[in-house]
């Protein structure tokens, strides 16, 4: 197929055309990768703009564009403007990979038929790249093809997972076991399970956010159906010990699934290492697009499931719907990057996560690492600042865009659930920030993040008369409020 810039000509007169013009002297891709493949563009204009590249040129922290291509390389763009903060939020989602985008197109373009048609080339076609989709994404975590299954996102799957399993097998089981710091969408899950008369444990956490595993083992019951843990955490990136949980389940014959959206693509996935029998993959935590995630299925021994979703059988019976070519081929597009990338990606990752911790607890007092300090995502940094307030804190770093809990929740001013389930205070629990870095982080946009925060805490303390009593020396924890009325 040609080029898919040539579909879409209006391009050539963008800002993007020209920057990619300028630095590789081709001009061909769509928004990223020129036709030699050679530059990584990375949607350059619109990147940039979320870097903070000023129209005049002036260049402001995080310009750099993935791939090595940065200002000095590029020079100021005439048609860029300072309207986006830089991105530091890589668990509510990541961006799309260029590489998935350019995948994605022929599907929009030219097999564009529905892959369940299996009367002409349309269906054989869109057919063909959404069984090399699944392919792809089995390729990347060890399991087979069969044992895919695609879907919305990973609340699908997690809710596929969870009352799937719970309900097939309640004729005999009627209990299932998750942990107290799970993402929403398998905690309301489970609550549903609860009002249809299931019996729910959940698990403490340690002060680490880690489960015991001697309570899960003696949480185990005869009618244990399923349990359900994180692999990990999307608050505080702790990663939970999978293969030793999923072994405890085995020996009871209890099926294990985790809910691995923030680790395919970002850590090694092994499904037949780890021994679970289900896992939920979302696209858009691995810079593929939005609104596709699968399922992992073990199919030896088999799994069996309860479909929470009827209509055409596809997908093995098990999720009805037309699936989305385009979609699932950018999943597949974000899978196979992700096999080739990751031991560099988590290199990177590593590397300017310890920049980012390193550099706020030298330059800020009383701050705390929220969750376990060996056994996490190392691009998840979640940091409480004690004596400021993080939803301000939040509204001052506002050319940073990080969040102060899980994207699905933020909008509520409680204090996050998973911290406190770890046992940190509701003070230090309301003052937690987390920093998401990712595949397109750079070590300028962690230095600027650095910067804003040691300016902002240390303004807002400053206005805080506790932080002035913490000064003087007095501890607060020994005070007596008494309340007036």
């Amino acid at each position: 197929m040609a080029s898919v810039a040539s579909v879409w000509a209006p391009q050539r007169a963008s800002g993007v055309w020209r920057a990619c013009a300028r630095a590789c002297g081709h001009g061909e891709g769509l928004l990223g990768w020129c036709a030699s493949g050679a530059t990584r563009m990375a949607a350059v204009a619109p990147r940039r703009q979320q870097s903070g590249i000023s129209i005049a040129g002036v260049s402001v922290v995080g310009a750099a564009v993935p791939g090595g291509v940065d200002e000095k390389t590029l020079g100021p763009l005439p048609d860029a403007a300072q309207t986006r903060p830089i991105y530091l939020d890589m668990q509510a989602t990541t961006p799309t990979d260029p590489r998935v985008l350019d995948a994605m197109m022929p599907a929009y373009v030219s097999h564009y038929g529905n892959p369940h048609s299996r009367t002409h080339s349309y269906g054989w076609d869109s057919e063909a790249s959404v069984e090399r989709a699944r392919s792809e994404v089995a390729a990347l975590i060890n399991a087979e093809p069969k044992e895919i299954i695609f879907t919305s996102g990973a609340t699908e799957a997690n809710n596929m997972a969870v009352k799937g399993v719970a309900r097939f097998y309640s004729g005999k089981k009627r209990h299932v076991i998750t942990c107290q710091t799970e993402h929403k969408c398998v905690l309301d899950s489970c609550r549903q399970l609860q009002q249809q008369g299931f019996d729910v444990t959940y698990l403490p956490v340690k002060s680490d956010g880690l489960i015991e595993l001697s309570a899960l083992e003696a949480a185990l019951r005869d009618d244990t159906a399923l349990v359900s843990l994180m692999m990990v955490n999307n608050e505080i990136g702790v990663i939970q010990p999978i293969e030793e949980a999923a072994a405890l389940c085995k020996a009871r014959g209890v099926f294990f699934h985790t809910d691995a959206a923030q680790a395919v693509g970002k850590i090694p996935v092994d499904v037949k290492a780890l021994g679970v029998d289900l896992m939920s993959i979302s696209g858009h935590k691995l810079y593929g697009p939005k609104g596709i995630g699968a399922i992992y299925v073990r199919r030896r021994p088999r799994v069996r499931l309860e479909p929470i979703i009827n209509g055409g059988g596809q997908e093995r019976g098990l999720r009805s719907g037309t699936l989305p070519t385009a979609l699932c081929v950018g999943l597949g597009a974000a899978a196979r990057i992700a096999s080739q990338e990751m031991e560099n990606d988590l290199r990177h990752v590593a590397a300017l996560g310890e920049r980012l911790m390193q550099g706020i607890i030298q330059k800020i007092p009383h701050v705390q690492l929220n969750g376990s300090h060996d056994k996490r995502y190392p691009g998840n940094v979640n940091v409480s600042f004690a004596f400021v307030e993080g939803e301000s804190l939040l509204m001052a770093l506002k050319n940073v865009a990080v969040s102060s809990g899980s994207a699905c929740t933020s909008a509520s001013l409680e204090p996050s659930y998973v911290l406190r389930a770890l046992g940190v205070d509701e003070d230090m629990a309301h003052t937690s920030i987390r920093f998401g870095l990712g595949r397109f982080s750079t070590e300028k946009e962690v230095d600027y993040a650095i910067e804003l925060a040691v300016e902002h805490v240390t303004r807002l303390r400053e206005m805080s008369p506790l932080w002035e009593m913490v000064q003087d020396g007095i501890d607060i924890k020994s005070i007596n409020w008494v309340q007036e009325h």
